[in-house]
């Protein structure tokens, strides 16, 4: 992707709406989260399953970027109703969503109770846990899946928490293996799983499934966070982390919303949000860490939080977000769900965070 010329970034941001005040933000923030709060989805059953767990990692950064007490008070009153066990989930990588939120929470609070569940369950010899089979992290299918990946953030936490290099190992196999299976070498983007490779929509192009590297996208700065920068695989994911990060911001449609589909935006011509709250929060985060050019992707990211912005109702409601899928699919304009709500909040937190 070449950059762009400084008369033509110029050009571009002085067109861009003005900033929203961090005060706005912040109502904003809890204007959606507090709608969430009052029209749950999950089941009392899946209460820690990897779509109220998508969530609460925005609830997480939400807290992080703007110590609002709500947020963390929300946060841990899930995970005390819940007793930090692990979800029930029989995908292994699903069962690290959850884990994300009991581990930042342990950081905060440093109860040793909030992470001995998981400590447990990473070392039982179970076909679904990484001490019970070097393939723990296929679907139940025996696939690969890239929405795995935004689990992985689970292992450098443990790391901090244990000092127990072994989970590094499992990180690293987990995501080389992953990104092996299903990332395409000409285009740099991730398919869902082996189902697509080699799948053509009606315009004989690919099928990327937004959200699907949404989760790919927005769980490498996760993971970065708290991996070692002195790590040997490090520099893997920063390269993996800029390249994808160029592949998603040129299929940036001119509204600022994404597309179902990142490489056929008429496969899907609807709007999608939480694919591009995944998108925002990423490509947010490469600026303010310096590891993406500021002249080249600060108007996707602008664009992008505008355009989500724009599609809250006034009772806090996020539309347009894909209904839980594994593909590109239609969907409707009220469509919505609680992982919905997490990949705003996390677009959001770093908006917050300001400079952008």
């Amino acid at each position: 992707m070449r950059p762009l010329s400084r008369r033509t970034f110029l050009a571009s941001a002085a067109a861009l709406p003005a900033r929203q005040p961090r005060a706005e933000t912040l109502a904003l923030m809890h204007r959606v989260n507090n709608w969430q709060l009052a029209h749950p989805t999950a089941k009392p059953a899946e209460d820690r399953d990897w779509v109220r767990a998508t969530w609460y990692t925005g609830v997480m950064e939400a807290w992080k970027a703007t110590r609002d007490c709500r947020f963390l008070e929300q946060a841990l009153a899930w995970g005390r109703k819940n007793e930090w066990q692990v979800a029930a989930e029989p995908t292994g990588p699903n069962r690290l969503f959850c884990l994300q939120t009991w581990l930042e929470l342990y950081f905060e609070c440093r109860e040793r109770a909030m992470i001995e569940p998981a400590i447990a369950w990473l070392a039982a010899a179970a076909p679904n846990s990484p001490a019970g089979s070097p393939t723990w992290y296929l679907d139940n299918h025996k696939r690969s899946y890239a929405d795995s990946l935004y689990g992985a953030a689970a292992f450098p936490m443990l790391y901090k928490a244990t000092g127990d290099r072994k989970y590094l190992d499992i990180l690293h196999a987990f995501f080389r293996a992953v990104t092996r299976d299903l990332r395409d070498a000409e285009d740099g983007l991730f398919y869902r799983d082996v189902r697509f490779i080699g799948q053509r929509t009606r315009a004989n192009r690919k099928v990327f499934w937004s959200r699907g590297n949404g989760w790919v996208l927005a769980g490498i700065p996760r993971l970065l966070e708290y991996l070692p920068k002195d790590d040997p695989v490090w520099s893997e994911y920063i390269a993996l982390f800029r390249s994808l990060a160029a592949a998603v911001a040129k299929r940036q449609p001119a509204g600022g919303l994404w597309r179902p589909n990142l490489d056929d935006p008429e496969d899907v011509p609807l709007p999608e949000s939480s694919g591009t709250g995944f998108f925002v929060y990423a490509l947010a985060w490469g600026i303010r860490n310096n590891l993406l050019p500021r002249a080249e992707f600060l108007p996707a990211v602008r664009r992008g939080w505008d355009g989500l912005r724009a599609i809250v109702s006034p009772e806090g409601q996020v539309l347009w977000g894909q209904q839980v899928d594994g593909q590109p699919n239609l969907l409707k304009r009220e469509s919505t769900d609680e992982y919905v709500t997490g990949t705003f909040l996390l677009a959001a937190s770093q908006v917050y965070r300001g400079g952008l």
